[in-house]
C-alpha cells in the first residue's frame, strides 16, 4: 500500500515520520498530473504547494485549526490529503468534487473561494470570532504573491496588524520574485528568529527597556529599529513588519525539514505573523516548470509530454475574434489602450501586448483599479478597452458606477466569460453583469449572437462616446464567416431572425441559437415563432419589441442570465412602461441560485436554458402537446 493511500484525515500524515514525507509528496503530485492531464485543472500552483501543504498538515491539528486557501489554485494538495483522495479523480467533474476550496465540501476547507486575495481578510474574521468564543485554535491564511497585487490583501494586512490577532499568515511566492535570492543565511536567520524562547526574550526585553526612567522608551525604540534595520539587510519583511506582523522568511518552500521547524515554532503566536516561502510553479513536473503560465489553468494533456490533447479547431473561440480584431482596429485607431487584470492570455491580449506595448497594460489582481485608471485615460481622450472576465468585473462594481457612468466616460467594457462557463464553478460563472450594469446611467450594454457580431460590436463600442460594455461567452464561436470590413451596428437596434405569428422569441447573445433551434422544432408542430436577437440589453429596441407585441400576445425572452434583473426584466419593463400588459409571457433564465460545476452544455441543460426549456415554454404557452418532442429531435432540428 502507497503511503498516500494510508492517509484518510490530517492526522494520518502526522504517523508518518519526516523521513517519508518527501515520498508522500511525490506520490501527491503523481495523483494530481494524472488525474488533472484528464480533467484539466490548476496544476502549476497546485504542485509548486505540495511541500508547504503537507507541512501544515503536519504540524497543525486541522480542521480544529482553520487552513484557508486565497483563491483555491494551490489545494489540490490539501484535498487529496483530507479523506478526498479516494474521489480526486472526479475533479471538476459534474456532481464531482470542486476546484476551489469550499466549505460544503469538507470540514478541513475553511472559507469558501474562488476569487484572489480574500483569505486574509477572511482568516482575520474568522480568528477574531474564534477569539469571542475563547478558542485557542490558529488560522493560518495561504496566499499567493500574484494576490498581494489586490488592495483587499492589504486591508486585511492593515487590520490584522492593528487589531494584534494572531492569525498566520504565509506568502506563497511563486512568480513575483519580490524578494532576494534566497540562501543559507536567511533561512537560518528565518528560523531563529522564530524560535519561541527567543520571542519571548525579545518581548520581555522590550517591557524591561520600556520600565526604564525617561530613557526608556527611546531605548526600546532604538532597538526595535535595529533589529529590524538588521533583518531588512538580509530580508525584503520591512513593508510586513510595517503592518505589525512578525515576519519570517524568505524560506525554501521545498525544504520540509526547514517548514517544519519554522511552523512549529510560530504556531499559536502572539500576534499577526507573516512566513514568506518561495516555491516553484510546476515543481516536480517538467513541463510545467517550463511553461507555468499555460499549466496554471490547461485543460486535458499528454502526461509524457505535456501538450494538449484538444485537436485545434477551425472555428475560433470568441476570446480570439476579440483579441485578433483589438489588434486589428488599433492600426487605425491610435487612442485605443488595452487593459487587463493579470489576464493577458485569458482575454486574448497577447499579440496586442507584442505590437503595441506602450498601449497594453497589465494592471496585475486589481480590477477596482483597472476601471478607474481607465476612467483617468478617457477623461484625456484615451479610447480603453477593459478586458476582464465577468465573475471578476464584479469587483469593481463601484468603480463602474462612480468613476466611469457619473460623467460618462468613453471606456469600453470588454467582458469575457459571460454566462455558464463550466467545470470552475459558482465562483467563475459570469451570470450577473447585465443585472448590475444596466442600472447603471449612461451605460450601454450589447451582447452578441455570433463572431462576426462580436467585431461588429467591438467596432460600435470603440466608436461610441460614453460607457459601453460588450459581454461575450467562453468557448468557440458559432463557425460564421467575418466580415473583411467591419461595420458598426446601429446601437439600440435589434434583428429579427425568423418570422411566425404564434409565439414571440426575444434572445440575447449565443442564446439566439438556442431559441432557433427551439423555433424549428416547434414548427413541426405546426407553432410559428418570430425570433428576435435583441443584440442590446440597454438601450432595448422598444419600438421593434412594442410592435410585434400588438400582433403576437404569447412571449419567451431568453437569456444566459440569473432572471432576477436581467434581459427579461427588461423586456417585461419596457411593456409595463409602455401599457403593454395583456400579454402570456415566460422568461428563460438561471431562478435565483448559484449554478454548480460541469460541462456547460449539460448544466445549461439541467437549469432549463437550453432549446428544450423554450420548447416547452413554446408548448405551455400554446397550451400544445409535449408528446413526440426528444433531445434527438432538437439536435436533428439544430
Amino acid at each position: 500500500m502507497s503511503l498516500l493511500e494510508q492517509i484518510h484525515t490530517s492526522s494520518d500524515i502526522k504517523k508518518l515520520s519526516r523521513n517519508e514525507l518527501p515520498l508522500l509528496a511525490a506520490q501527491i503530485r503523481n495523483k494530481m498530473i494524472d488525474v488533472v492531464s484528464k480533467n484539466g485543472g490548476h496544476l502549476a500552483s497546485s504542485l509548486g504547494a505540495v511541500e508547504l501543504t503537507i507541512a501544515i498538515h503536519y504540524v497543525f491539528d486541522l480542521p480544529g485549526d482553520t487552513l484557508i486557501w486565497d483563491v483555491g489554485h494551490q489545494s489540490y494538495a490539501h484535498k487529496i490529503l483530507t479523506g478526498r483522495n479516494h474521489k480526486f479523480d472526479t475533479l471538476r467533474q459534474y456532481k464531482g468534487i470542486s476546484g476551489f476550496a469550499k466549505m460544503k465540501e469538507s470540514p478541513y476547507d475553511g472559507f469558501t473561494v474562488g476569487h484572489s486575495s480574500t483569505s486574509i481578510s477572511a482568516g482575520l474574521g474568522i480568528c477574531y470570532a474564534k477569539g469571542l468564543n475563547r478558542d485557542d485554535s490558529d488560522v493560518i491564511s495561504v496566499i499567493g504573491d500574484g494576490s498581494l497585487t489586490a488592495g483587499l490583501a492589504y486591508e486585511g494586512l492593515n487590520q490584522a496588524g492593528d487589531l494584534k490577532r494572531k492569525l498566520i499568515v504565509i506568502l506563497n511566492d511563486n512568480d513575483m520574485s519580490i524578494s532576494p535570492n534566497v540562501g543559507a543565511l536567511s533561512s537560518y536567520l528565518s528560523r531563529t528568529f522564530s524560535a519561541k524562547y527567543l520571542q519571548n526574550m525579545r518581548n520581555r526585553f522590550g517591557v524591561f527597556l520600556k520600565s526604564l526612567p525617561r530613557i526608556g522608551e527611546d531605548m526600546y525604540h532604538i532597538a526595535k529599529r535595529s533589529e529590524e534595520s538588521f533583518k531588512a539587510f538580509v530580508t525584503p519583511g520591512m513593508l510586513f513588519e510595517a503592518f505589525n506582523f512578525d515576519y519570517f522568511g524568505p524560506i525554501d518552500g521545498h525544504n520540509l525539514d526547514h517548514l517544519i521547524d519554522i511552523l512549529t515554532n510560530i504556531k499559536n503566536p502572539d500576534s499577526p505573523v507573516l512566513l514568506h516561502v518561495t516555491t516553484v510553479k510546476g515543481k516536480g513536473y517538467p513541463p510545467a516548470e517550463k511553461n507555468p503560465v499555460y499549466f496554471h489553468g490547461v485543460g486535458s494533456f499528454a502526461i509524457d509530454t505535456g501538450k494538449s490533447n484538444k485537436k485545434s479547431e477551425p472555428v475560433p473561440s470568441y476570446t480570439q475574434v476579440f483579441g485578433s480584431h483589438m489588434v486589428k482596429f488599433a492600426k487605425t485607431n491610435k487612442k485605443i489602450v488595452a487593459v487587463t487584470a493579470a489576464m493577458p492570455e485569458g482575454t486574448g491580449l497577447i499579440e496586442f501586448s507584442k505590437q503595441y506595448e506602450d498601449r497594453f497594460i497589465d494592471v496585475g489582481i486589481a480590477e477596482q483599479h483597472a476601471v478607474t485608471f481607465s476612467a483617468g485615460l478617457a477623461s484625456k481622450g484615451a479610447k480603453p478597452v477593459v478586458a476582464i472576465y465577468s465573475t471578476f468585473l464584479q469587483r469593481a462594481y463601484d468603480q463602474i458606477l462612480h468613476d466611469v457612468c457619473i460623467d460618462a466616460h468613453p471606456v469600453v467594457f470588454a467582458i469575457d466569460r459571460g454566462g455558464i462557463v463550466g467545470e470552475d464553478g459558482p465562483t467563475h460563472h459570469g451570470l450577473f453583469d447585465f443585472s448590475y450594469l444596466r442600472s447603471m446611467p449612461n451605460m450601454t450594454i450589447m451582447s452578441p449572437m455570433d463572431e462576426n457580431e462580436l467585431a461588429r460590436m467591438l467596432l460600435t463600442a470603440i466608436n461610441h462616446d460614453g460607457p459601453i460594455a460588450l459581454r461575450y461567452p467562453r468557448g468557440k464561436g458559432a463557425g460564421v464567416k467575418i466580415q473583411e470590413n467591419v461595420k458598426p451596428l446601429e446601437i439600440g437596434h435589434a434583428q429579427v431572425v425568423r418570422e411566425g405569428a404564434d409565439l414571440l422569441i426575444i434572445a440575447i447573445g449565443q442564446s439566439v441559437f438556442e431559441a432557433v433551434t427551439a423555433a424549428k422544432q416547434l414548427a413541426q408542430k405546426k407553432i410559428f415563432a418570430t425570433v428576435i436577437n435583441a443584440r442590446f440589453v440597454k438601450p432595448l429596441d422598444s419600438a421593434l419589441f412594442l410592435e410585434k407585441a400588438r400582433r403576437i400576445k404569447k412571449i419567451i425572452t431568453v437569456e444566459e442570465h440569473v432572471l432576477a434583473g436581467g434581459f427579461g426584466s427588461a423586456i417585461l419593463e419596457m411593456y409595463a412602461d409602455n401599457g403593454i400588459t395583456n400579454l402570456e409571457f415566460k422568461r428563460i433564465g438561471i431562478d435565483n441560485k448559484f449554478v454548480e460545476h460541469g460541462p456547460q452544455k449539460l448544466l445549461k441543460r439541467d437549469y432549463g436554458i437550453d432549446a428544450a426549456a423554450i420548447i416547452a415554454a413554446g408548448l405551455d404557452l400554446t397550451e400544445s402537446d409535449l408528446t413526440g418532442f426528444g433531445p434527438d429531435d432538437i439536435k436533428k432540428n439544430a
